[in-house]
């Protein structure tokens, strides 16, 4: 991370930056978890020689976690969307977040067990959205709005005028 400009700091209760960033590893390609770092000192909420840091990659992008305790949470008003190229892609990274202690939200979003959202979102649903046939596009985005991990054969299927029916829709 020595010549990078920007890194996201994801704030972590005590001691779980390291276990998220294992996850993300594990869950996304081109994703590692890098080095650790302790605590030089005391410091509020926590003592010297407590893991303080880990930096991790995830998508190819740089992190750092930092084990800054209960003070501060996340919430909606950040969350990291990622694109997927088809069904099994977006099956698989929504089931992942949602299925190892996460929450499902609507219209694409989940939160993971630390309390980050993401939103998992295929290409189809950006192209469908950007439709120049606004009606089209007001299709699609009426699918959307019922779902909760995005469906793309039901948003296909809106956004080409036919009848909408989904079993992936909630």
């Amino acid at each position: 991370m020595a010549n990078t400009k920007m890194i996201t700091c994801l704030w972590f209760d005590h001691g779980k930056a390291r276990e998220a960033a294992e996850f993300y590893a594990r869950t996304f390609p081109d994703s590692h978890v890098g080095p650790t770092h302790e605590a030089a000192t005391d410091y509020p909420g926590g003592q010297e020689g407590n893991e303080l840091t880990v930096e991790f990659t995830v998508l190819g992008r740089p992190f750092i976690g930092l084990n800054g305790g209960p003070t501060f949470q996340p919430n909606e008003a950040v969350s990291f969307m990622v694109l997927t190229d088809d069904q099994e892609e977006t099956d698989r990274y929504w089931n992942a977040i949602v299925e190892n202690g996460g929450a499902e939200s609507e219209c694409g979003w989940c939160k993971d067990r630390w309390g980050f959202s993401w939103q998992i979102t295929p290409r189809a649903l950006l192209d469908a959205m950007a439709d120049p046939d606004r009606q089209a596009a007001k299709r699609a985005m009426e699918a959307m709005m019922t779902m909760r991990k995005i469906d793309i054969a039901a948003i296909e299927k809106a956004r080409s005028g036919s009848a909408v029916s989904s079993s992936r829709a909630q």
